[in-house]
């Protein structure tokens, strides 16, 4: 044998050495791919363990996986692993998919390989130095394509045919993986979402369990609950005004349970009770770090309310610098969490409350007007107390009737000259101060007959005839808060405060005393 076919087949032996070498680290790869991807079901783990020791058999300089976003139908890129080492996942921005190599790939289901000096960048931005050759194929799902895998590699080596051919095998396994991650993702967002929302009814069933009928037939109210079966159906705004303590709640939950939202959730949230800071996080969200305290995801009520409604009590505490936010998610129907990004979408039906007059709120710079336009398509006035004496009798048979069955007492009647005091009182807290005082009466009841301590009536706004002259609303509330904050030292807030005797919040008792001139006396 000469020595050139002694090279020759020393050559071959080389070569198909190299082959086989080459074939078992392919070999090798797939399988590693397939158990690493099955044993993460988190979609930063999967494509993280794809990759760990991808790039190197692919004779890649590095690769990202680009995935379309199911809200914006736009490319969300992810850096896998770079030439120079650094993070494995790093979430990049949006990018819109255009005339990109990306695009073409997404629209075709073909594999695109080239010099990027021949072709279209995916992202100009996150081209490394010195990568000039890249290859990009499809993650082809059960039913779609959920993306493109994208290499690059150094030189002017192109990819051939039979990498390519192998690389699809590649990205075979990674949209089995991306697949199964983005369904658990999906199966675990709506484990948590029912999670939050079953806490949430939980406390809510526990805490706010009241009075679910509207207890009255004067015409006033007639008229409010004609005007609610009205707006009902619709999905339209509605914004419920009236005095603290009317009914404005109840009013908007039986709006949701005649609207075609009944069977999802009615979640509701008092402005006025949540700190200015957290309020935010409260509407729309946080993801885990957003901010000090932030130690896991929070789901907002936009977002828990999706398919029902949201009831904002109090929305004219709601700061200016959110009532931007506010406003987009009435308008776009699309907010961000706190500390994340990510657009997300919301088919929540708004409706809101006030005891305040937001049109003069507006005329001082308060309150965004484009804000309130929105807000302002039906309202609703819900009547005072003191506008409806008719129905004071049934509400108090009603109050009585609940707390004595809760109380295991048995009251049987109701003292006529006792009937004819609370009709004459202006209830400045309106129904929920006449709750209350029921609520005190059935406890200080022990026979059957139902003792109500008048005393915390202010005679001269209950009995005219010891005084002999009528006596204004203001005079009546007035003596009324005066009267309790003697009867509670002074003291405004808190479990024994005045604001709770009075069924008010402590920033509208304030309000009122700074209105009426109310002031502790000097000792």
């Amino acid at each position: 044998m000469t020595l050139a076919a002694i090279r020759d087949v020393v050559l071959d032996d080389a070569l198909s050495h190299e082959q086989l070498r080459e074939e078992h680290e392919r070999l090798t790869l797939l399988l590693e791919l397939t158990n690493a991807l099955a044993s993460n079901v988190e979609l930063r783990d999967a494509l993280t363990a794809a990759m760990q020791r991808a790039r190197g058999v692919m004779r890649s300089d590095s690769a990202a996986v680009a995935l379309l976003d199911a809200d914006s139908q736009r490319l969300r890129v992810y850096t896998l692993d770079g030439p120079d080492g650094g993070d494995l996942l790093r979430e990049s921005e949006m990018i819109n998919g255009g005339d990109t190599v990306a695009a073409r790939v997404l629209r075709t289901g073909k594999p695109w390989t080239g010099r990027f000096a021949d072709g279209l960048e995916l992202d100009p931005r996150w081209r490394a130095p010195g990568v000039t050759v890249g290859c990009v194929l499809p993650l082809v799902g059960r039913d779609r394509i959920l993306g493109t895998l994208d290499l690059r590699r150094r030189g002017s080596m192109i990819y051939t045919d039979d990498e390519v051919s192998f690389l699809m095998q590649v990205a075979r396994h990674i949209a089995i993986a991306v697949a199964a991650a983005l369904a658990y993702g999906e199966i675990r967002s709506l484990k948590d979402k029912l999670a939050e929302e079953r806490l949430y009814l939980r406390d809510e069933v526990r805490t706010e369990r009241n009075f679910e009928e509207i207890v009255g037939k004067s015409a006033v109210l007639r008229r409010v609950l004609t005007n609610a079966e009205t707006v009902a159906p619709t999905d339209a705004t509605v914004l419920i005004c009236g005095e603290t303590g009317t009914g404005k709640e109840l009013i908007a939950r039986a709006i949701h349970d005649l609207s075609p939202r009944r069977s999802k959730a009615f979640v509701k949230l008092n402005c006025a009770a949540i700190p200015t800071g957290l309020l935010e996080s409260e509407l729309f969200g946080h993801e885990k770090g957003a901010f000090t305290g932030a130690i896991a995801q929070r789901i907002g009520r936009f977002e828990l309310a999706n398919g029902g409604t949201v009831f904002l009590d109090e929305v004219g505490e709601i700061p200016l610098e959110l009532q931007t936010k506010l406003l987009r998610v009435l308008q776009e129907r699309e907010f961000e969490r706190l500390g994340s990004g990510r657009t997300l979408r919301t088919d929540a039906r708004l409706i809101a409350a006030t005891n305040r007059d937001l049109a003069s709120l507006v005329a001082e710079q308060k309150f965004r007007a484009d804000l309130f336009y929105r807000l302002n398509v039906f309202p609703i006035q819900m009547p005072p107390l003191n506008e409806r004496p008719e129905d004071i009798p049934l509400l108090v048979r009603h109050f009585v009737e609940h707390y004595a069955r809760r109380m295991k007492r048995n009251i049987e009647t109701i003292p006529s000259e006792t009937m004819e005091a609370l009709t004459r009182y202006r209830w400045p807290g309106n129904i929920r101060e006449l709750q209350n005082l029921m609520e005190r009466a059935v406890i200080l009841s022990p026979g059957p007959a139902l003792q109500v301590p008048l005393r915390d009536l202010d005679a001269r706004a209950t009995l005219d005839e010891h005084h002999g002259k009528a006596q204004t609303l203001a005079d009546a509330e007035r003596a009324h808060i005066v009267a309790t904050l003697t009867d509670t030292k002074w003291v405004v807030a808190g479990a024994r405060g005045a604001a709770v005797r009075l069924g008010m919040n402590r920033s509208t008792l304030q309000f009122r005393m700074k209105k009426l001139g109310i002031a502790r006396p000097r000792m």
